[in-house]
């Protein structure tokens, strides 16, 4: 049995609050407001910048489910790194995304989610010990 830290702790709380603010950010895309809802808004609020709909539909998509799948995989601790990844990526497309809609945008819905993630980016992931990563990958 592995010993409870201060650091496991940290790391879960934060991973589990990451996942779970992303996962229902996928949610309500994908199950409640339907992908051609998104299509549509990032569409409208594009509009004046001429983004081509090859752009636009591909990204639609991707932010939704990576979001969705992404927050699960963290709320799991499944393969965290990977969610982690394709979460960063997801951000930085959030942050271009916004850029060019309103150049001074408020960043209260991106922020948080952008500190948390760098903190579970940075903290060793052997101290997730509270994770499937863990109890399936764990050297014996």
């Amino acid at each position: 049995m592995e010993t409870i830290t201060n650091e496991s702790i940290v790391i879960l709380v934060l991973r589990v609050i990451l996942g779970v603010m992303f996962f229902l950010q996928g949610y309500d895309k994908i199950f409640k407001l339907g992908m051609q809802k998104v299509i549509e808004s990032y569409e409208h609020e594009l509009g004046h910048v001429k983004i081509p709909n090859f752009i636009i539909v591909p990204s639609a998509f991707y932010t939704s489910f990576v979001e969705f799948i992404g927050g699960l995989m963290l709320i799991l601790g499944l393969y965290s790194k990977y969610a982690l990844f394709a979460i960063g990526i997801d951000l930085m497309m959030v942050v271009f995304v916004f850029s060019l809609m309103q150049p001074l945008w408020d960043m209260k819905f991106v922020f948080p989610r952008l500190i948390i993630w760098c903190a579970v980016m940075v903290i060793p992931s052997n101290y997730d010990v509270f994770s499937m990563d863990y109890l399936l990958f764990r050297k014996l």
